[in-house]
């Protein structure tokens, strides 16, 4: 009896009659780096969640797909997807010119901006300009660290996360870091007692896209199609009010 089942359901699959319970979805690779709340970050339970997250996961399963989501250090998720070892990064990456010659990007999902974060008892910067000759801290390769070689005279230090770039202004080793804004209200909405602070908005828009493998064409017009479903169904809203609100 268990042979003739299992012919049948062969059969089923050869002639596309099997049910969509029984099929097999195919599986996204997606990765960040999970160190950039609230985009993607390890919860409590060692999980990784985070607004990327979520909107990965929906964007999947409007498309069909099951999505695993990996955690990677920042400065390898490019190189990663290009060696096919991930089909698409979600990691709050802003669209850029340079990154742009190595990757495909999704429409934008979320406009961000940079700001500047100091000690609480520090009065005098409050600009990208103020930080000339000063020792600024950055995540590497992120658009805070692309803004920081702008400013004369400046000593970048370079740090693999955000946790790790804020940690060196409490100690002393930096005068100050480049963050996205909305990290660093994340950042201080969890952490109230923290000696920082942040001095607001320091630059022009950025926006934050998926990235995707030049020829993988196919692929980025499915995630823009459903990225657009889902900013009209009202999806989009509810994962932004989910992770922003009361920010």
């Amino acid at each position: 009896m268990k042979r003739i089942t299992l012919i049948a359901l062969l059969l089923l699959v050869c002639l596309g009659t099997v049910s969509p319970a029984l099929a097999q979805k195919p599986v996204l690779r997606v990765a960040a780096d999970c160190a950039f709340v609230p985009f993607e970050f390890m919860d409590e339970n060692n999980q990784i969640v985070g607004f990327d997250v979520d909107l990965a996961k929906a964007i999947g399963e409007a498309m069909g797909y099951e999505v695993q989501f990996l955690d990677m250090a920042w400065n390898g998720l490019i190189p990663s997807l290009l060696n096919k070892n991930i089909d698409m990064i979600a990691s709050g990456m802003s669209i850029t010119e340079e990154r742009a010659k190595q990757v495909n990007f999704s429409d934008q999902y979320f406009t961000s901006v940079l700001t500047i974060v100091v000690h609480k008892n520090n009065t005098g910067v409050a600009t990208l300009e103020d930080l000339a000759n000063k020792k600024v801290g950055v995540q590497i390769n992120t658009t805070g660290d692309f803004a920081a070689e702008e400013i004369p005279g400046v000593s970048i230090y370079r740090y693999n996360t955000v946790p790790e770039t804020l940690q060196n202004i409490v100690i002393g080793i930096v005068d100050a870091a480049i963050i996205d804004l909305p990290v660093a209200e994340a950042f201080f909405a969890a952490n109230p007692n923290a000696p920082l602070k942040h001095v607001g908005k320091v630059s022009e828009d950025d926006y934050f896209g998926l990235a995707l493998r030049k020829e993988d064409t196919e692929l980025l017009e499915k995630v823009n199609a459903a990225l657009a479903k889902l900013k009209e169904d009202g999806t989009y809203q509810q994962i932004y009010d989910k992770w922003f609100s009361g920010m």
